[in-house]
């Protein structure tokens, strides 16, 4: 089993594509498999969806609208709505197993891998990519 970790820098993005560091691990093994993503985060998550067409800040609208940055949460520590940043995963799960053909991630034509930290309070985030053989 093959797993490499990255460091993400979120700062000033909820939404950041990693599709590239997800296909380029893929590739190194050239095989048939699935390809583990994660986000061993509380307040983060990965998704499926196009980016470049303006997804990126529909999907920051939504869990505005979702996800209010309000002082209502039963979750308080940090700043105002950091509760929200809580519920995240329960839509944006932190974690998806993808195909991989001969090394090559299995998408479809817009689909990219993109991390979800709506957390300003944690700009840092891991990334941990693990290959399974078939």
């Amino acid at each position: 089993m093959n797993v490499r970790e990255h460091r993400l820098d979120t700062a000033g993005r909820r939404v950041l594509d990693v599709t590239g560091l997800v296909s380029d691990f893929c590739e190194q093994d050239g095989r048939d498999g699935l390809v583990h993503v994660l986000v061993p985060h509380a307040t983060a998550g990965v998704a499926l969806m196009e980016t470049g067409s303006g997804s990126e800040e529909d999907l920051s609208e939504l869990l505005g609208r979702l996800l209010p940055r309000e002082d209502r949460y039963v979750h308080r520590h940090g700043s105002v709505g950091h509760g929200a940043d809580h519920l995240l995963p329960v839509l944006v799960c932190p974690s998806m197993t993808l195909p991989v053909e001969a090394g090559r991630l299995v998408l479809g034509t817009w689909q990219r891998v993109v991390v979800v930290d709506p957390n300003r309070e944690n700009d840092v985030r891991r990334l941990r990519l693990q290959f399974v053989p078939c």
